[in-house]
């Protein structure tokens, strides 16, 4: 009784464990130094950046 408590205690950790390392492969790699995501609006308007910084500065 008591091994196959060890023994099924072993397995649902050993399942765990395992689940715990799987991970996608999907990886994109991208140029040092250039961006190609999309543009950003606030980079040119102070005033909206200004005010989403304002809405953050409670956390």
């Amino acid at each position: 009784m008591i091994k196959n408590t060890v023994v099924s205690a072993f397995l649902l950790c050993t399942c765990f464990l395992l689940a715990g390392c799987w991970e996608s492969d999907e990886v994109t790699f991208h140029e040092p130094g250039k961006y190609f995501g999309a543009p950003d609006n606030l980079k040119t308007d102070s005033a909206a950046l200004q005010e989403r910084f304002s809405h953050q500065q409670d956390r």
